[in-house]
């Protein structure tokens, strides 16, 4: 049993003593597969329904995320060869993309795998097509008048330098830091034998896995469910939610794609449990 799409969406503003109900009835209905958790994690793409995405015409998504009532959205999109559009499609909306496989155009700049762009609300748009087609991430955000950044970015991560953490083996790429509202979308490099602690974020993150395996943990109800991520794997943890921990690791090198909407800071903590985080 998995999250289909629908469950998804109502998910992501479930209050915590819904989640509890709902994490005993889908424990309970599962008799393998992944652990079904209070919040959408160990999704895999690959698994989720086709949708219709209006601001992409002619092309559908997998919807990992969103808000019907404001069109806060978060996909993995396909597009075919000699696809054509616009970034002007959702208007007030702020717009990322990041590029998976194939190619695509924004403006005059071709961006292959790893390319990213940022386009702010009420930026001037910019035409996107694709030659050979693309499989890309698409993300659109609800206006925050706290964010600074104002203008588009477009780059190429190869030209960006991994830079270490305090965990060794564990390196990071920032695409986008807003010194505004704190908001942040960065690439995160885990190797084999990196020891990743029981860690948690102070608001909502999501991740995409890129590239490679990764065995995660997730801390729910005070009790540990661990699961193997593969290419495609998805997670939209709430804040404060633990995940990490001895069984955490990467199976081989891994990529993830993670954003943040707001600013935040990070917690450890020593194992899997309803106490306080450091």
């Amino acid at each position: 049993m998995r999250f289909a799409n629908g469950s998804i969406h109502s998910l992501l503003n479930m209050p915590p003593r819904i989640w509890a109900a709902f994490f005993v009835l889908t424990i309970s209905a599962c008799a393998s597969g992944p652990p079904e958790l209070p919040y959408p994690a160990f999704i895999q793409s690959s698994d989720l329904n086709n949708i219709y995405l209006a601001t992409m015409p002619g092309v559908y998504a997998k919807q990992f995320a969103g808000n019907p009532k404001t069109r806060r959205t978060s996909n993995r999109i396909d597009l075919p060869p000699g696809w054509q559009g616009t970034t002007g499609g959702a208007p007030g909306k702020a717009l990322e993309i990041y590029v998976l496989a194939g190619d695509l155009e924004v403006g005059d700049v071709r961006l292959g795998i790893g390319g990213y762009a940022h386009v702010p609300p009420g930026t001037f748009g910019f035409n996107l097509k694709t030659a050979e087609g693309a499989r890309i991430l698409y993300f659109l955000d609800d206006v925050d008048p706290m964010a600074m950044i104002q203008t588009p970015t477009i780059l190429d991560t190869a030209l960006v330098a991994w830079q270490p953490t305090d965990i060794a083996g564990v390196s990071i790429k920032v695409l986008r830091d807003d010194p505004g509202n704190g908001a942040r979308t960065w690439l995160k490099k885990i190797e084999p034998g990196a020891v990743i602690p029981w860690q948690s974020s102070s608001i909502i993150r999501e991740g995409y896995l890129a590239s490679g395996q990764y065995q995660d943990s997730e801390c729910a109800n005070g009790e540990s469910f661990t699961w193997t991520y593969t290419q495609g794997g998805y997670f939209y943890r709430p804040s404060d939610t633990l995940h990490g921990g001895p069984e955490a690791k990467a199976i081989s090198e891994s990529i993830w794609v993670l954003r943040e909407t707001l600013g935040s800071s990070e917690k450890t903590a020593e194992f899997c449990g309803t106490g306080p985080i450091s």
